[in-house]
């Protein structure tokens, strides 16, 4: 049975966009070469990180949420590990009431986007 992950990224505030994508696209990667199914990404773009790291004071947050095998989040923490990209990382299982929690959340901004337009 594949469980519900949500895994948020910060990536060095040094980087382009063009190689902001090109990490995100790896870490994607990572989930559906794995036999991983992503649900919901979304971009936080530069923030202010609450304490400086590695002398950074901002980052570029991304955050993506997928079905997988416990045994893929080793894999990806390793990549995440191994790429002098990534300040920090953080992976949690959702469980159902998060999933729930999540998907309200989501059409919630659709139909706010909806009446917007």
């Amino acid at each position: 049975m594949l469980n519900q992950y949500e895994t948020v990224f910060i990536a060095t505030p040094v980087l382009s966009e063009a190689q902001m994508k090109e990490a995100v696209s790896k870490f994607k990667g990572v989930i559906t070469e794995n036999g991983g199914e992503i649900v919901h990404e979304e971009n936080w773009g530069l923030r202010k990180l609450a304490y400086p790291i590695q002398k950074k004071t901002t980052g570029f947050y991304y955050l993506l949420e997928f079905k997988a095998e416990g045994s893929l989040i080793d894999k990806l923490e390793v990549q995440y590990r191994r790429d002098e990209r990534i300040i920090r990382f953080l992976t949690f299982r959702m469980d159902k009431y998060a999933v729930e929690y999540a998907g309200r959340k989501r059409s919630a901004k659709v139909e706010q986007k909806q009446q917007e337009e």
